[in-house]
This record gives structure tokens, C-alpha cells and sequence, in this order.
């Protein structure tokens, strides 16, 4: 028996594993409806911006600080820290077994967003949103085989996920479903630095939080 750590897995490797597709997306529509953001939020999201900037200017900014800096607020302005999602960080994954291959996956979950109001026919708890930050001297796309490995665990009891992999500036959101096959759509890539995309990163948060 063979055993992997989700860490060190390759995206080819995870596409070959699970089954997965790629497919890009242009827009968020029709998976979203984004809505105007209110004065008050925009004024915190640009403040939430402009001290990763700070961070950034100044060199590398870690995962850590990325998590604290960046994400945290993105998701507290976006309502997830409010009744019924709750927040739960770096949570271990189940082992995942692959089948015809004798090897098992383990990892560890960066940030998971999931819902009490809901439950699955396992009983298990309704996964909102997945997350996976590095520090931004990462391309957010090292973190998607990641993503993709937590995700497949998901896809066992729900047929849909999100997910987000971030390094603080730039955002890679995207939507994992299960259909005939495993698919998971790339959406447009955003960065935090542009002042209509910061707008759009928390427009999407909000709309995922209000599934």
C-alpha cells in the first residue's frame, strides 16, 4: 500500500487519480448571481487591500499572513462567519482510498466553510467553501491539485463543492461537480491589487456564502 500526501501531489497526477476534467469558464454567470456591493463594503474591502498591499510591497508575504491579512476579513465581510456556516481550519481529511491503484491520500484542509443547517444522507455537514492560501511568492494554481484532492472527498456525499485557491493577491475560484464525470471549472482569474476585481472577489464570496 502506497501512501501520498495530498501536498505533494501533481495536478496530473490528481486528474489521473480521480478522474478529473478541466474546463474554463468566462464568467461567473449563470453559477452566481453577483450583487452591488454597499458603500460601507466597499470602503472595507479597499482598507482589507490596501494593507496586503503594505504587506506585499514590503517583500513575501507568508501563508500565515496571507490567511490573517487577506482571507479572514475577505470572509468575514462576505458574512461567513455568521449562523449557520461556521469556519474550521486546517481539519484532516479522511483517508482517501483509490480504487485499483492500492494507494491511500492524506492531507490536511487549509480552511473549510460548511453549513450546520444542512446535513447529508452520511449525516456529514454541507461544504460551502473550500480554501487553500500560499504565500505570495506561490502561483495560487500549486494549491489547486490540493484543492481538488479535499474536494474529491466531498463530491462523496455532496454533487457540488467551491473552492478557492489564493496566494492574497491573486484569486483562482473554482467550481467542483460531479455529473457523469468529475469536473471542475476554472473560474476567471482575479487580482486583489485591481480595484474592480477586488469588488468582484468579495462579490463572489458573498454569493457562495448565500447558497
Amino acid at each position: 500500500m502506497t501512501i501520498l500526501n495530498a501536498r505533494n501531489l501533481s495536478l496530473e497526477e490528481v486528474q489521473r487519480l480521480f478522474g478529473f476534467q478541466e474546463q474554463y469558464s468566462d464568467s461567473f454567470a449563470p453559477l452566481l448571481s453577483l450583487e452591488p456591493l454597499i458603500d460601507t463594503e466597499q470602503q472595507e474591502l479597499l482598507q482589507i487591500r490596501d494593507d496586503f498591499r503594505r504587506y506585499l510591497t514590503a517583500g513575501k508575504v507568508s501563508e500565515g499572513q496571507v490567511k490573517f491579512l487577506a482571507v479572514a476579513p475577505l470572509l468575514r465581510l462576505a458574512g461567513f462567519y455568521r449562523y449557520p456556516i461556521e469556519i474550521r481550519l486546517e481539519e484532516n481529511i479522511a483517508d482517501i482510498e483509490v480504487e485499483d491503484e492500492d494507494v491511500i491520500i492524506k492531507g490536511r484542509m487549509d480552511i473549510l466553510a460548511v453549513t450546520k443547517a444542512k446535513h447529508t444522507k452520511a449525516n456529514a455537514y454541507f461544504w460551502v467553501l473550500l480554501i487553500e492560501s500560499k504565500n505570495s511568492s506561490i502561483a495560487p494554481s500549486e494549491g489547486l491539485p490540493q484543492l481538488l484532492t479535499y474536494a474529491y472527498k466531498s463530491l462523496q456525499q455532496h454533487n457540488s463543492v467551491w473552492g478557492l485557491v489564493t496566494n492574497g493577491q491573486y484569486y483562482q475560484f473554482v467550481y467542483i461537480q460531479q455529473k457523469d464525470s468529475l469536473i471542475y471549472h476554472l473560474m476567471p482569474f482575479l487580482n486583489f491589487m485591481e480595484s474592480p476585481r477586488a469588488i468582484e472577489s468579495l462579490q463572489v464570496l458573498k454569493a457562495i456564502c448565500q447558497l
